[in-house]
């Protein structure tokens, strides 16, 4: 699609605008780097006493997706295959970016939150065909750090075992509000919110979910912004990660380069590259 489509603006407003998030309530991937979580939805704001609200956006009634089950991934072949014509490279979200170094996630890696909090190597499930993570980042530039991001795609074998695993990750949210990354990487206070189709403005997915909190590196003073955003089209989910770096700001500039806009950039053209890959052709 092209970057300037309606959807992704759509998509945009939902993220940007519509997103107050509740404390850890919604319904793997890539942790380390990336991983799930979700939330509530908070009550929406009353308008003050003769505020001009306008007319509010008509609600979606049907996802524009018609999945033909003849090109559903049955193998782990044919899902990597998928996995890898729709997971987000550096171009998918916004110019400067560049790949990181290895830039592919190996083909058996998959996260695992544990009793502690702390994301560990664990065994791929058997619901799971495959999944890979692409790693990107924005290079060190005028005083700013080095901004490093993820895309996640994961096929499953049915569209319940992707379901299934939205669900999960809110329950890593909730059960785990500080959770380590790594050694001298956490991240901490996280906040989470989940719209299905046709609710906050999410017309793009069957499901979707953000996830927001601080990121701390005991390499780097102070905290940053942590934001990961995932959504469910069939049996496939996919992600978005940002660690944020010092000189950024989660909502900068509202240009398509800032963070959140290039993070739901690459989002919204995984989803809709893996529309292109399960639909039914005309």
């Amino acid at each position: 699609m092209a970057y300037g489509d309606r959807r992704l603006w759509r998509a945009c407003c939902a993220v940007l605008v519509g997103g107050v998030m509740a404390a850890g309530c919604t319904s793997g991937g890539e942790k380390p780097d990336g991983k799930g979580s979700t939330g509530t939805t908070a009550a929406p704001t009353k308008a003050p006493t003769g505020t001009q609200t306008g007319t509010p956006a008509p609600t979606p009634t049907a996802l524009d997706f018609t999945p033909d089950p003849k090109r559903a991934p049955k193998t782990e072949a044919a899902a990597r295959r998928l996995a890898l014509a729709v997971v987000a490279g550096p171009d998918a979200w916004a110019p400067g970016y560049v790949k990181r170094t290895p830039h592919l996630s190996d083909p058996d890696y998959w996260p695992v939150l544990g009793a502690t909090c702390s994301w560990e190597t664990g065994t791929r499930p058997a619901d799971v065909l495959a999944s890979v993570t692409a790693y990107s980042e924005l290079p060190a530039v005028d005083g700013k750090g080095v901004l490093r991001v993820a895309a996640t795609v994961t096929v499953h074998r049915t569209e319940s075992d992707a379901d299934w695993e939205m669900a999960s990750t809110l329950e890593e949210a909730l059960r785990c509000p500080d959770q380590k990354l790594r050694d001298g990487e956490r991240i901490t206070e996280l906040m989470s919110l989940g719209n299905p189709f046709g609710v906050g403005g999410n017309a793009t997915a069957d499901d979707s979910l953000r996830e927001g909190g601080s990121y701390v590196n005991d390499a780097v003073k102070g905290k940053q912004f942590y934001s990961w955003y995932q959504s469910r089209i069939g049996q496939v989910t996919v992600a978005t990660v940002v660690k944020g770096a010092p000189g950024y700001s989660e909502m900068n500039d509202g240009a398509i380069t800032g963070t959140s806009q290039a993070q739901v950039r690459a989002l919204v053209t995984m989803l809709d590259r893996a529309k292109d890959e399960l639909e039914a052709q005309s």
